[in-house]
């Protein structure tokens, strides 16, 4: 592949990377952080005080997380037929994308909320604060930089994942890489498609640090 013709491909390659880590990352935070706030507040001692619950939660995510990514796509391809119609494609590969995302994030929410001082939060129970204005007035304003960070560790972790997905037909930078690099032993198409990851990963990384430290400030 030469010349025009690979930056058309590497440019088309890119849009389905994006378009795969963007909807499976807003899906994931939507979904996983609520399911993160719920392995806290039901926790032992704490606002909810569900162990029960939390047990079933926490085997529930330790579930989702335990299953290697390429093993997923492949358990799901029934599902992914019947909600999106085929298993191959950029469309296909979000269905395993969401949801080895929903409970990697569920758990890096918990973490990031578990760190607030938990002084704040009897001092809003002291106050007559309800569940609802600690959850949004204290839990995730003071976690935010920590989710934030966490959350940059989702996109890099779904980025990985998408292009592993070019394994089995699922688009992207991945599929580009295996089709053409490795399958037609174009070394030309592999370099490129390395040095396109390394960039995102590197420009993911540095714009969630600048975000977290920024909003760490304002905390403070």
């Amino acid at each position: 592949m030469q010349g025009q013709e690979l930056l058309q491909s590497l440019l088309q390659a890119t849009s389905e990377t994006f378009y795969m880590v963007s909807i499976s990352t807003v899906v994931a935070i939507v979904l996983g952080l609520p399911l993160g706030l719920l392995l806290v507040m039901t926790g032992p001692g704490n606002l909810l005080d569900f162990p029960q619950v939390h047990k079933v939660l926490g085997a529930i995510v330790n579930t989702g997380r335990s299953f290697p990514f390429i093993i997923l796509l492949v358990v799901l391809t029934p599902l992914t037929r019947l909600i999106v119609g085929t298993s191959i494609g950029s469309t296909a590969a979000l269905v395993p994308l969401t949801l080895a995302a929903i409970p990697f994030f569920g758990r890096i929410a918990e973490t990031s909320i578990l760190e607030v001082d938990k002084g704040l939060i009897e001092a809003a129970q002291a106050m007559g604060c309800n569940y609802w204005q600690i959850v949004l007035k204290v839990l995730i304003p003071e976690a935010l930089p920590s989710l934030v960070l966490g959350m940059t560790i989702l996109i890099v972790s779904l980025l990985n994942s998408s292009a592993m997905a070019g394994a089995v037909g699922g688009g992207g930078l991945g599929n580009l890489a295996i089709q053409y690099g490795y399958q037609r032993f174009d070394v030309g198409v592999m370099f490129s498609t390395i040095v396109v990851l390394i960039a995102l990963v590197q420009i993911i990384q540095f714009i969630g640090d600048l975000i977290a430290q920024r909003m760490s400030r304002n905390v403070q």
